[in-house]
């Protein structure tokens, strides 16, 4: 058997090349599992910079290659554990609810924010499942098309009413991640959810504060300092929560014309980023440390901050309920209200798509009818 990494090139449109879009190249496998036999590929959904430039992009690169190997690597050992590129039945035998909290748990120390996503889609999942048990290998079509029937109807959140509509999604798409991440691994022989039809999103609702509430609530008292330090951090640049947890002062670059730029690789989407930075989101940050000590190295996701952010919210007198994320939304929906061109908004957010971007720029439509509406005098 012969398994060799490969990549191939994507072509770049015109309008992608003018707005500066990187080219990337696609990693993917290519198997044969005997001589004479046909060709297997396997997509890898790993993308590299085909002329790196950048160190950012360079290091984006070689730490994407070295995963690249290890994949080959499992597969090389697969086959020689299984032969013939079967899955292994005794993989299959693996509990599913136990497999699901298994990864629920890594990504506590992998995405901080994204964990209690996992966290309550493992709860649900338990309640589903009662006191039944399932191995990864039953899982099929009945079993997931029943888990979105008790998504969209469960009676949750200690009574107070049913799920919302994106809460469903993303709780059965960590199940599909799941299911996606087993059939990777070569633990199932094929993925059900490809059969499955998933959940339709909700209309999203992004709260947000204005440019009045931001001010007053620098000015008023936090009991976690730094807390307080790392949101208005992102709501001056739309740093996700994953992002500003993981900032280095080494990513904070001098640059030519006097400013600072923020260079680094989005934790979500793998993207290498260079962000400006205002003076503002400097003097915030503060006095600079060693170059590879984590500015917010002590801030911590956890049900406590959350109230810790409230009660702050509170205190300033505002009526919102705001997470962390709020932040963000924030900064988008600040740049658009003050005429900053959507395509510059997009970039700043590190958006693969104009269309997420879309979604803010209703928000100031909305809010601009409401404006209009107001002025009555007849």
């Amino acid at each position: 058997m012969k398994i060799h990494l490969r990549k191939r090139v994507g072509r770049l449109s015109a309008g992608n090349e003018k707005r500066g879009k990187k080219q990337m190249a696609s990693l993917y496998l290519t198997c044969i599992p005997r001589p004479g036999a046909k060709v297997q590929y396997e997509w890898l959904n790993l993308h590299v910079y085909e002329n790196p430039k950048t160190n950012i992009e360079k290091d984006h690169n070689k730490e994407t290659m070295l995963l690249a190997e290890s994949v080959k690597a499992q597969r090389i050992l697969d086959h020689q554990t299984t032969g013939h590129g079967f899955v292994s039945s005794v993989k299959g035998k693996v509990g599913f609810l136990d497999y699901f909290k298994k990864l629920a748990d890594r990504k506590r120390e992998d995405s901080n924010g994204n964990y209690g996503n996992w966290q309550s889609a493992y709860e649900h999942l338990k309640t589903y499942i009662g006191r039944r048990e399932y191995t990864l290998d039953q899982i099929d079509e009945n079993f997931l098309e029943g888990f979105k029937q008790y998504l969209q109807g469960n009676i949750v959140r200690r009574g107070t009413g049913k799920l919302g509509a994106n809460s469903s999604l993303s709780y059965y798409n960590k199940v599909k991640a799941a299911l996606r991440e087993a059939y990777m691994n070569k633990m199932i022989k094929e993925n059900p959810s490809t059969r499955v039809k998933g959940l339709k999103p909700g209309e999203s609702h992004r709260q947000y504060l204005t440019l009045e509430e931001l001010q007053t609530l620098a000015g008023t008292q936090c009991d976690n300092s730094l807390l307080k330090k790392a949101f208005l951090f992102s709501a001056l640049t739309g740093l996700r929560w994953s992002d500003v947890k993981n900032l280095c002062w080494n990513k904070i670059r001098y640059t030519e014309n006097g400013g600072w730029n923020l260079e680094y690789v989005q934790k979500k989407t793998k993207a290498a980023e260079i962000l400006p930075l205002s003076d503002q989101a400097i003097t915030i940050l503060g006095e600079k440390q060693d170059v590879n000590t984590h500015i917010f190295k002590d801030l911590c996701y956890h049900t406590h901050m959350n109230k810790q952010l409230q009660d702050w919210i509170n205190r300033a007198g505002i009526n919102k309920k705001i997470t962390f994320h709020c932040a963000r939304h924030t900064f988008a929906t600040l740049q658009l209200s003050m005429d900053t061109d959507i395509y510059t908004v997009s970039k700043l957010l590190g958006h693969r798509h104009l269309k997420t971007t879309e979604i803010y720029a209703k928000v100031i439509d909305k809010k601009k009818i409401e404006a209009v509406q107001k002025l009555s005098f007849l």
